[in-house]
């Protein structure tokens, strides 16, 4: 059983796969995209998703804690220019979505050694998804309340006809 083992360890000792997940982490804040195989991307989800959340808290408070909030990721990181990318570009991109910032979509499998393949990407960077859709702001709002409710025409009935009268 595996009750409470939350980390999935990779294959990997512990320095490996935080150096993994760190070149990984860089890699998509610079290309906005990578492919990966399917249990990378989920790791890589968690790993690289609260740093994203930090980036975007630095501008919404004072500058030394902005500067702490850049120290932390960087000591993930640990490449100033991914976390410069990430405090900048990234963080101006995504300031007001709630959460969700990366999608892992799965490709198939790998023809070397059949193993699940999936690209991972930065959500707001995808042009193709989100070309057809304007941008909108919305609310969670129960699906009991009424909300705006459609007017029906009535039916009219000017062409009807009576035979019983002639």
């Amino acid at each position: 059983m595996r009750h409470g083992k939350k980390v999935n360890h990779l294959g990997r000792k512990t320095a490996h796969r935080k150096a993994m997940l760190a070149n990984m982490a860089c890699s998509l804040i610079e290309h906005k995209r990578i492919n990966t195989t399917v249990a990378k991307a989920k790791a890589l989800k968690q790993f690289v998703e609260p740093l994203i959340t930090r980036s975007k808290a630095e501008n919404n408070q004072t500058v030394e804690k902005g500067t702490h909030n850049r120290r932390i990721v960087f000591k993930s990181l640990r490449d100033k220019y991914a976390v410069t990318e990430l405090f900048g570009e990234v963080a101006e991109k995504i300031g007001d979505r709630p959460g969700g910032y990366t999608r892992i979509i799965k490709l198939g499998n790998r023809l070397g050694d059949n193993a699940d393949m999936a690209m991972i990407e930065l959500v707001d960077f995808n042009e193709l998804y989100n070309a057809g859709k304007p941008k909108k702001k919305t609310t969670r709002r129960s699906r009991r309340g009424g909300g705006a409710k459609k007017e029906v025409a009535p039916v009219t009935t000017e062409n009807k006809t009576d035979d019983s009268e002639e």
